[in-house]
C-alpha cells in the first residue's frame, strides 16, 4: 500500500494534478478484506455499493454517471446494491429487478430522486417498490413482481451481503477497484475526491497490468 501511494504522489508531483485530500492508505483508500473476484476479464474492475435510502449514495450518483459517460475502455463500472442489513433488501430488490427488466437506464436516477427529493417512497417498502416500478416503467405489476422473485435473485442478494464484509465497507456508498481496493465519498472527503482517487488507483493498476 506504501508503494502505490507513492506512485501517487509521483503522478500529482509530475502533472501538476492535485486533490483535496491528499490519499493517504487506511484513511482514504484501503485495501479489502478479502480480495473479490472479479468476472470482466482483463478489464479494470469499478464497483459502486450503494443503498437508495442513502441521501450520501444520491449526491454521488451524477458524479459517477459523468465519470461512467467517459469511461476507459480497460474500465468497467457495475453498481451492486449493499446490503449490511436485512432492511436494505427491498431496495437491493428494487435494483435488480430494474436490471432484469431491462429498467436500469431508465429508472435508477428517478427511483433515487422519488426517495430524496419528491419523497413519495420508502427504500424499505418493497410494495410501493413494485407499485412505483410498474407505474414508471408502464408494466404489468404481476411482472415486476415476478422480476422480485425471480430464480436468481436470493444468489444475487447473498452476493451483494458477501461483497460487502468482503470489501471491509463499513458504510454507503463505497467504492471497490479491482477487487482490492476500496475507498467511499467518506474516506475521500467529497463526491470529487472520491473520483480522484478512484482515477488514481485505476492509473496504478494500468501500470501494473503492463509491466
Amino acid at each position: 500500500m506504501k508503494k502505490l501511494l507513492l506512485a501517487f504522489l509521483v503522478i500529482i508531483a509530475n502533472t501538476g494534478i492535485g486533490i483535496a485530500v491528499e490519499p493517504k492508505p487506511g484513511i482514504n483508500f484501503k485495501a479489502t478484506n478479502e480480495t473479490i473476484e472479479t468476472n470482466s476479464g482483463n478489464k479494470i474492475e469499478v464497483v459502486e455499493l450503494f443503498w437508495y435510502g442513502c441521501i450520501h449514495c444520491y449526491t454521488m450518483d451524477p458524479y459517477l454517471d459523468k465519470w461512467a459517460d467517459k469511461l476507459p475502455k480497460d474500465v468497467v463500472f457495475k453498481r451492486i446494491p449493499a446490503i449490511p442489513r436485512k432492511n436494505w433488501a427491498p431496495g437491493a430488490k428494487a435494483y435488480y429487478a430494474l436490471e432484469t427488466l431491462d429498467l436500469d437506464h431508465k429508472l435508477h436516477e428517478r427511483l433515487f430522486k422519488a426517495i430524496h427529493k419528491e419523497k413519495t417512497l420508502n427504500p424499505v417498502d418493497q410494495k410501493g417498490l413494485v407499485k412505483w416500478i410498474a407505474a414508471n416503467g408502464k408494466l404489468d405489476i404481476t411482472e415486476v413482481n415476478s422480476a422480485f422473485n425471480s430464480f436468481s435473485m436470493n444468489a444475487k442478494l447473498s452476493r451483494s451481503a458477501k461483497m460487502f464484509k468482503a470489501a471491509g465497507a463499513t458504510g454507503v456508498p463505497s467504492i471497490i477497484i479491482d477487487g482490492r481496493y476500496l475507498t467511499s465519498s467518506t474516506m475521500a472527503g467529497g463526491e470529487q475526491n472520491t473520483i480522484d482517487i478512484m482515477n488514481y488507483i485505476i492509473n496504478n493498476i494500468r501500470k501494473e497490468k503492463t509491466k
